[in-house]
């Protein structure tokens, strides 16, 4: 019988397009460069706009509004409280790949980010994890340095009683010398080595690095220093000749104008625009040192003889984070006070545990571009994100793929390459959602010429956000401020940039991509509902 492949999985969080080097960046990333260059990198693959959606996607194979987070959990409002699919966890609707390849003989490892349930009963070990080590919401501070909380503390910013869990316990304290990025290599190295060399083993490595508060080490955050002055713009056009010169887009392509929605470079006094470069160059540094923490893990893969028999994939979970957070409601009106009053944020404080930044709208669209617009939207730069893949046995070494494809696809890939069945709709006696997603293993294997036909119809909604795709057609639906608030239509193939609305032109195309998003609502339970995350 052929050895069962094993899994490791990495997810970054709020990864831009362009950031890594295999990918058009100028930040150091030499062990994802060199997965990248024995592995196959994807151009037109898509999550969901935001992180914990995208999670439940890739752990179930299904649409996250059946999965439980219909919307953030952050997000809920009350007229989606007890709604089926917006529990704000990962319900019991689902069977997620780790209950499924535990159950067919894996050994299942998780050290990173959960955001898919705060509570014991909802953690990694109650989803089918044997052992895990998890920051449970969706965003820390990386040092894990926390000030005093008041009565006036911004929501987001106050922690839950626990942050951290490990299998079924939470730790009542972290190491004097943490870091997230550090501390899960460390932990799934631990576990690695612990594990039991009998079997196969399936390891999810999800970061909760570039995520704000942008923090790094200090020698790291010093490499950068200066690489960023001449601003976003002058970035931006740089990595776009950098993916032209690699193949990754066309050289003709139409970038989306950047679109303005805070101060530009020219405009910001010798002062703003050095905190700017510094909170960049302090996001290059989290990038270089959450690479350095998978070289970690996959030299001991190979040191172990288990490098070529374990499938390798990574990925981001939306696109680059582009949130003015002071112009965020769920944030509360004294977010820049709280921050003022307790955190150092001058220039050479940034960076350090005790400094709480974030780099705008500006600096991710550099990483976004040539698509349009970030995260939390369902514009392509929302949901369109860097993805490679490594696994010696498949012949698609140093390849490219421009196929469309989806995170729902990972778990049928996984299934499929571990030679485990999905169970359908039923589950140890309980209803289960089907698989969404489609395996890959036909087209790694070179059987087929792509996963997904030009008939496959994918929706996406989130925070009133919606967006529906079949073939190279996509309509957008984008409310205001930042969208007219009517359905726009887009030929992928011609426009990547989504930039010629052709709902004038092509009524008829326009129409029969509504009926699909009607189709797409009625299958997954969309519940439309104003976002809280609105911009005033």
């Amino acid at each position: 019988m052929p050895q069962r492949p094993n899994f490791l999985v990495i997810l970054a969080d709020d990864l831009g397009f362009s950031d890594i080097g295999a990918f058009g960046g100028e930040i150091a990333t030499p062990n994802l460069d060199a997965l990248a260059a024995n592995g196959l990198r994807l151009t037109d693959f898509h999550t969901a706009p935001t992180c914990s959606p995208t999670r439940s996607m890739l752990l179930t194979g299904t649409d996250h509004h059946i999965a439980g987070i219909g919307t953030m959990a952050e997000a809920l409002t009350p007229d989606l409280i007890g709604k089926p699919g917006y529990e704000g966890h990962l319900n019991d609707r689902v069977v997620t790949l780790p209950e499924l390849l535990r159950e067919a003989g894996y050994q299942t490892l998780m050290s990173g980010k959960w955001h898919l349930g705060l509570t014991a009963d909802l953690a990694p070990h109650a989803r089918g994890f044997e052992r895990s080590f998890s920051l449970l919401p969706g965003a820390a501070n990386h040092y894990g340095f926390e000030p005093p909380y008041q009565d006036d503390t911004p929501r987001l910013l106050k922690s839950t009683p626990a942050l951290y869990i490990e299998d079924d316990t939470f730790l009542d304290a972290l190491p004097k010398d943490f870091y997230s990025s550090d501390a899960f290599g460390d932990k799934l190295l631990q576990y690695l080595k612990e594990r039991d060399q009998t079997r196969p083993f399936f390891a999810y490595l999800p970061f909760s690095a570039p995520h704000w508060p942008l923090q790094a080490p200090a020698e790291i955050v010093e490499k950068y220093r200066g690489r960023y002055d001449a601003g976003p713009e002058a970035l931006r056009l740089e990595r776009l000749e950098r993916l032209k010169a690699l193949g990754l887009i066309e050289a003709d392509v139409e970038p989306h104008p950047l679109i303005r929605l805070n101060a530009q470079w020219d405009a910001l006094s010798d002062r703003q625009r050095q905190i700017s470069a510094r909170a960049m160059e302090v996001y290059a540094a989290m990038v270089e040192r959450m690479d350095w923490n998978i070289g970690r893990v996959v030299d001991y893969l190979r040191q172990q003889g288990q490098l070529d028999n374990t499938f390798i994939l990574f990925m981001s979970d939306n696109g680059a984070e582009g949130a003015l957070l002071e112009a965020f409601p769920k944030f509360g009106p004294q977010l820049l006070t709280f921050l003022d009053r307790h955190y150092d944020n001058s220039l050479d404080n940034i960076g350090r545990a005790n400094s709480y930044v974030w780099y705008g709208p500006s600096w991710a669209q550099v990483a976004t571009a040539p698509s349009r617009l970030f995260k939390a939207f369902t514009t392509e730069g929302g949901i369109r994100v860097p993805a490679l893949l490594h696994y010696p046995p498949l012949p698609v070494g140093g390849q490219i793929s421009h196929g469309f494809g989806t995170v729902m696809d990972i778990a049928p890939t996984i299934l499929d390459l571990a030679g485990v069945r999905h169970p359908g709709k039923q589950w140890r006696g309980k209803p289960v959602a089907p698989l969404r997603g489609k395996s890959w293993l036909g087209f790694l294997s070179g059987e087929t010429a792509q996963v997904h036909d030009e008939h496959t119809v994918t929706g996406w909604e989130l925070f009133g956000r919606r967006a529906i795709r079949q073939g190279h057609w996509k309509a957008v639906y984008i409310p205001g401020p930042v969208g007219p608030a009517t359905w726009q239509l887009y030929d992928l193939a011609a426009d990547p940039g989504e930039i010629h609305d052709l709902a004038q032109a092509r009524p008829e195309k326009l129409e029969a991509l509504i009926g699909h998003w009607q189709r797409y609502v009625e299958e997954t339970g969309v519940i439309l509902s104003e976002s809280p995350f609105q911009p005033d």
